[in-house]
């Protein structure tokens, strides 16, 4: 049995139109309809049997869920090196935001330093998914014990029109809020968002159950009206 077959054997038609509103940038007929666990006990399994390099330099892929095993197994690669330059890759070909969140090298959270240079030249790509992508690690990475202050200026400095980087922005700052809050507050006090990510930002941050009443009491003066 071929990798596509196994993913068609895996397939639940009533997920598959769930799924399909929810990457609204995939074409219908590009989505299988295969739960998330199912994909990632399939990539184990690919890893395992040693098939995983081979369908990693397959690129491109024609289903959502062939990206997403894409995903997974890069995050399960070991040696950063090679981790690495199949994420620089891989990025391109990202079309939505579930492949993007879902990838997570593990070994990552082990070179820090080299992983920030990568992320600087991330932010400055004309590619959606790579920019969220960037602030996705820096807000994995980089909000607790290794956090600067110089981080918050990186994400509030990234101005787009594109919903999935607002987005990621807003999910960032709220998180920020919520880890690190003295230092993120001036920049929702000081407006220093566009106005709907600032909104969102907000939003996102009264939603959070790590935020004290206090905190979102006065977070909720601060939002943009109009």
């Amino acid at each position: 049995m071929d990798l596509r077959e196994r993913l068609f054997a895996l397939q639940d038609k009533k997920f598959r139109e769930f799924h399909s509103r929810l990457v609204p940038t995939v074409e219908p007929e590009k989505i299988i309809g295969v739960r998330t666990p199912a994909l990632r006990q399939l990539a184990k399994e690919i890893v395992k049997e040693g098939g995983d390099r081979e369908f990693l330099d397959q690129l491109p892929h024609h289903y959502f869920e062939e990206n997403q095993l894409h995903a997974f197994m890069i995050s399960s690669i070991k040696d950063y090196g090679e981790c690495m330059e199949r994420t620089r890759v891989f990025l391109p070909y990202i079309d939505n935001w579930a492949t993007c969140d879902q990838m997570s090298p593990k070994v990552f959270a082990r070179h820090r330093g080299e992983l920030l240079e990568e992320i600087k030249a991330w932010l400055e790509s004309e590619k959606t998914y790579t920019v969220r992508f960037a602030i996705g690690m820096l807000m994995e990475h980089f909000l607790d014990e290794n956090f600067a202050a110089a981080y918050l200026e990186m994400v509030a400095g990234v101005r787009s029109e594109e919903y999935y980087i607002n987005m990621m922005i807003a999910w960032y700052f709220a998180t920020a809020l919520a880890k690190q809050y003295e230092e993120t507050l001036p920049y929702i006090e000081e407006k220093r968002l566009a106005v709907w990510t600032h909104n969102k930002a907000i939003q996102k941050a009264i939603e959070s159950r790590r935020i004290s009443k206090e905190q979102k009491d006065y977070l909720r003066g601060l939002k943009i009206k109009g």
